[in-house]
């Protein structure tokens, strides 16, 4: 087994993906190949003077940056260092991939180069978000801006497989993100994906708003892409906002200080409960290859949970179940 993880992913290349590795490292036995500028990542190791045994580094002289277009960065940046990560998980189901960057490009680059499951209209990029009972899938968050209600039903067999592989939920509660709970809310393609989950033989409980949502009331939530994307970063900013408030409250006085001192255990677990780094990266489902992207904020933390995510799914042979369940189960 090994895991690819692109250096020159995260908004602060390549010192995240580099630190995280050498933590990663210390916990996981497969080995780690950084993909990037060579001569940048060993200018950033040599000095650690550590004997980093199962790390190993696989030139790739460009970037796809942030703000690059996908299909253009292809172009002008062949050699970029997600092309080539990609490239070593190629039938390769012992593989996976891990990166930080642009989103767009990883969707790109994954299925130039792997293509899709069989059956499959579109891949999709999963979520994990914390609710009120646990933990709820929420697909898309990211790779499909534009949708049509096929698509969203293709998420839902999707995201039922996947929960119940790896949260262990039978018969997952699927629910249709929108802005009320009744049958005919929502927007022409919420209306139109109604109708479509209502045909198909899922665990389909209707229309959920967030509320519902973060009450853990379904076990997959979906919608597109966009919506999907504003959901996830809206969280966390709420959460950082609730977060850093409340720290400012209890270091406003002596008595705050000590009331937060008796339950700094507690407090610890709040803010496990919505660090984004805690989850660290979302497998891209439908591609025929084990990828994951993680935010492009990611800190060492984020990598090293995003590439432990990626020794799970190796270990529990994810890809492989995934595949063999959707190429029964799609219905094209």
């Amino acid at each position: 087994m090994a895991i690819i993880l692109d250096a020159m992913g995260s908004d602060y290349y390549p010192d995240p993906e580099i630190q995280g590795a050498i933590e990663a490292s210390k916990i996981i036995s497969e080995e780690i190949i950084l993909v990037g500028d060579e001569k940048i990542i060993r200018s950033k190791i040599e000095p650690r003077d550590m004997d980093l045994k199962n790390i190993s580094v696989t030139h790739a002289p460009e970037v796809v940056e942030m703000w690059d277009k996908p299909v253009a960065s292809a172009k002008e940046k062949p050699n970029n260092s997600m092309a080539i990560g990609v490239g070593l998980i190629k039938d390769k189901p012992n593989n996976a991939f891990v990166t930080a960057g642009n989103t767009g490009g990883a969707m790109f680059n994954a299925l130039r180069t792997l293509g899709r499951i069989k059956g499959v209209l579109r891949p999709v990029l999963t979520g994990i978000f914390p609710t009120r009972k646990g933990t709820c899938i929420v697909l898309d968050i990211g790779a499909n801006a534009d949708c049509r209600p096929e698509f969203l039903l293709q998420f839902a067999i999707m995201g039922s497989i996947y929960a119940e592989m790896t949260l262990g939920r039978k018969k997952p509660r699927i629910g249709l993100l929108s802005n009320g709970e009744e049958p005919g809310k929502g927007n022409q393609l919420v209306k139109d994906s109604f109708s479509l989950f209502e045909k198909i033989g899922l665990n389909f409980i209707g229309n959920v708003e967030p509320k519902e949502l973060f009450a853990g009331e379904a076990d997959v939530v979906v919608t597109d892409g966009f919506t999907g994307n504003i959901l996830v970063k809206s969280s966390e900013a709420v959460a950082k906002l609730i977060t850093d408030k409340l720290k400012e409250e209890l270091m406003s006085s002596w008595l705050n200080k000590m009331g937060a001192l008796l339950a700094k255990s507690s407090f610890r677990k709040i803010k496990s409960l919505v660090d984004p780094s805690e989850i660290g990266a979302a497998p891209l489902l439908g591609i025929d290859g084990l990828v994951l992207v993680g935010h492009g904020r990611s800190d060492s933390k984020a990598i090293v949970s995003a590439l432990l995510l990626a020794e799970h799914a190796l270990k529990t042979n994810l890809l492989i179940k995934i595949k063999k369940e959707i190429e029964k189960s799609l219905v094209v």
